[in-house]
């Protein structure tokens, strides 16, 4: 399938453009001088690019010059003329106003202009835009590429200057690795079945991980042992059981004998024991409160002294000095003792506060059972039992919810790990398939690894190597590099300029490997010759030019500037391949021979 011509409803302000067998060339020449240091010029060659993506029925973008300058282009009508593996053709009508009602004619010559078609001229006019893809993907019978759509891959077919930036993750890929890493898996010869199937699993996994965190979220807290919750789940409905016979009986004789019994083997059993405890505290408190007053000292040394004097006994001031040491030592005793018992007591009075408390609430738990058991009104008696079944059932409710939620989260669980087993068998068996292709010299992988490195390797004089292995949670992770004269892979692929051309290698080399099958012969490179110097130039031509004699179409773009300068008056093309010449003197130079928007 080749590229034949596109066209417009306007030729005076959009010129045909009729794409011939082998190399084509979109040559835009900077002939003002004051254009010449611009990096950019907008003549053209790249929006020549993005008109055969919408011919191919590119989704609507708002930002898209078309839609986005809609005034000026609403009445423009595209046509593309593809040429089908079977040497027919078949044309793609597609207009900016209704860009999602799209029409189809084949024919079996080529070089048509279909532009003034009636519409019931037409095999299929104003198809709705998806039918309309569904239609054209039979139409192109790109097998090779089934089970996906032609669309996916188009993105390495039609490189524009933002696609070189990534070897294999095209600007269209910018979704999950999951939308994009099996087609390209598919595309170089790997089992995309299982790969696409690990991401499903992966998916399907995450989502009962998080179903099953929602559920402990939801629990909170609360036990997750169903035993446990089907045990007490037990207990409480045996007593709402009870409970609701003494209610449908109205008799309470039972419930008197339960209250009873409550409250003398219980209540009065352990108001007993807080009382004993609170005694026992209070004696402590009692010892404590007498020991800080006798530790007082009433021995005064001063009137020891003046009771001496009186008397005569002679040393009275060394006997008062003793004493004086004599009391600071005991002061000093006293204090420290004085420390402990202040703390103690403290503690027993927290205690006791703490005590009397309970006893308080105790006694009135005591009054009213006292009450039940000592009433007469037998309704205020069924009334308490009532609101006990209720708060029962609330219980019993909550206890169920949480049950049909650890069930939940158990089934969860034995699913994740059927899930996580499945995960493994299949990265397993990823591993096996990356393996068996990087170890067969004619698998398709090998083949389009050695096209690979045989286009670098003729530009630039250095070996390149494609290399897909799958990491730690088996995705696959492809990588183009260009090695040194080791083999060590460096970073020169890092740059623009060999970047682009590991692009152009791959696109090329995917090309010649899928040449016996089903698949498109062209591609579209914008810029090709930017950044490289003359000698790699001539040689990337040369390989442009040799895949052109192999029968792919290869279509490039370019500056005058760029071209490699040659010794003599040899062209760098012949006419027959410049399929579009640009120029920057005016408004007829352009591809849209208008003003610039």
């Amino acid at each position: 399938m080749k590229l034949s011509k596109i066209y417009t409803n306007k030729p005076e302000l959009f010129a045909p453009v009729e794409f011939v067998e082998g190399l084509n060339v979109v040559l835009a020449e900077i002939r003002l001088p004051e254009n010449k240091a611009k990096d950019t010029h907008n003549l053209g060659k790249t929006t020549l690019g993005r008109l055969l993506d919408f011919g191919f029925l590119s989704g609507r973008d708002a930002k898209f010059f078309l839609f986005k300058h809609s005034e000026l282009f609403k009445d423009f009508v595209f046509f593309l003329e593809i040429e089908l593996n079977d040497a027919s053709f078949i044309t793609v009508r597609r207009g900016v106003k209704d860009a999602t009602k799209i029409a189809f004619k084949k024919h079996e010559a080529g070089k048509q202009d279909l532009s003034l078609l009636q519409a019931a001229e037409w095999d299929h006019y104003d198809v709705p835009f998806d039918r309309a893809r569904d239609l054209l993907d039979g139409l192109l019978d790109w097998r090779a590429l089934k089970p996906w759509s032609y669309r996916k891959g188009l993105g390495y077919l039609l490189r524009a200057q933002e696609d070189y930036r990534e070897v294999f993750q095209l600007r269209k890929f910018a979704s999950k690795h999951a939308d994009w890493k099996p087609f390209l898996a598919h595309l170089l010869g790997f089992n995309a079945q299982l790969i696409s199937q690990h991401y499903l699993k992966e998916e399907e996994l995450a989502k009962k991980q998080e179903i099953a965190q929602t559920i402990k979220n939801e629990l909170g807290g609360s036990v997750e042992d169903v035993s446990k919750i089907e045990g007490i789940l037990l207990l409480k409905k045996n007593d709402a059981d009870k409970k609701q016979k003494l209610l449908d009986a109205f008799d309470f004789r039972s419930q008197d004998k339960d209250h009873t019994k409550l409250l003398v083997e219980g209540i009065d059993e352990k108001i007993s024991v807080l009382n004993a405890e609170r005694y026992s505290l209070s004696q402590n408190r009692k010892k404590i409160l007498l020991s800080l007053e006798d530790d007082q000292i009433l021995f005064n040394p001063d009137e020891a002294q003046q009771l001496f004097s009186e008397v005569g006994v002679l040393f009275q001031n060394q006997i008062k000095k003793d004493f004086e040491q004599l009391i600071a030592f005991n002061k000093a005793i006293t204090e420290e003792r004085r420390g402990y018992l202040q703390e103690e007591r403290v503690e027993i009075e927290a205690e006791l506060k703490r005590l009397n408390a309970e006893l308080n609430t105790l006694g009135k738990k005591r009054s009213e059972m006292l009450s039940f058991l000592s009433g007469t009104d037998v309704f205020t008696k069924y009334k308490q039992v009532a609101d006990e079944m209720v708060l029962l059932r609330a219980d019993i409710t909550s206890l169920e919810r949480q049950r049909g939620f650890v069930h939940r989260l158990q089934e969860l669980r034995a699913e994740i790990r059927t899930l996580t087993e499945e995960r493994s068998h299949l990265q397993t068996q990823i591993e096996e398939d990356v393996e068996r292709q990087n170890s067969t010299q004619d698998s398709l992988f090998s083949v389009i690894r050695v096209y690979f490195n045989e286009i670098v390797e003729e530009v630039i004089d250095r070996k390149a190597l494609l290399s897909v292995s799958p990491n730690q949670q088996g995705h696959l992770e492809f990588k183009a590099e260009i090695l040194d004269e080791s083999g060590n892979a460096t970073s020169a692929d890092q740059g623009h300029t060999y970047r682009k051309l590991l692009c152009i290698a791959f696109d090329m080399a995917v090309l010649r490997a899928y040449i016996d099958e089903k698949f498109p012969r062209f591609v579209y490179h914008d810029g090709v010759f930017e950044s490289l110097d003359d000698r790699k130039k001539e040689n990337l031509l040369t390989v442009i030019h040799r895949y052109a004699e192999l029968g792919l179409q290869p279509v490039i773009t370019l500056i005058d500037s760029d071209l490699p300068i040659r010794i003599g008056e040899d062209p760098v093309f012949s006419d027959d391949e410049i399929v579009l010449s640009l120029n920057d003197e005016g408004e007829q130079g352009r591809l849209f021979k208008m003003r610039t928007w």
